[in-house]
């Protein structure tokens, strides 16, 4: 298993986040610190998701931030999903 201190998972959030706001199209949580935190609660999404899924841990620093990705991406469609009318535009 991987083990990384706070830095660590701030770098990874702020990856997982950025790929993620590149990915899903919106307005909502944009920015560098809403990237970190949506990255770090995709971290937290995206591993409970490959737990469930029968995944076992991510490999290394890039296997992080393929998990990280995942549970960003799933965080950032939900944010989209609620976010006022007005902000989607």
């Amino acid at each position: 298993m991987l083990e990384m201190d706070l830095l660590g998972w701030i770098v990874v959030g702020l990856i997982a986040g950025a790929l993620s706001a590149m990915l899903v199209p919106g307005r909502a949580a944009r920015g560098c610190l809403a990237n970190i935190v949506v990255g770090v609660l995709g971290g937290i999404v995206g591993g409970w998701i490959g737990r469930q899924l029968a995944f076992g841990d991510p490999q290394g620093f890039i296997g992080a931030v393929i998990v990280a990705l995942v549970g960003a991406i799933v965080v950032r469609v939900i944010l989209e999903a609620v976010a006022p009318q007005d902000q989607r535009r």
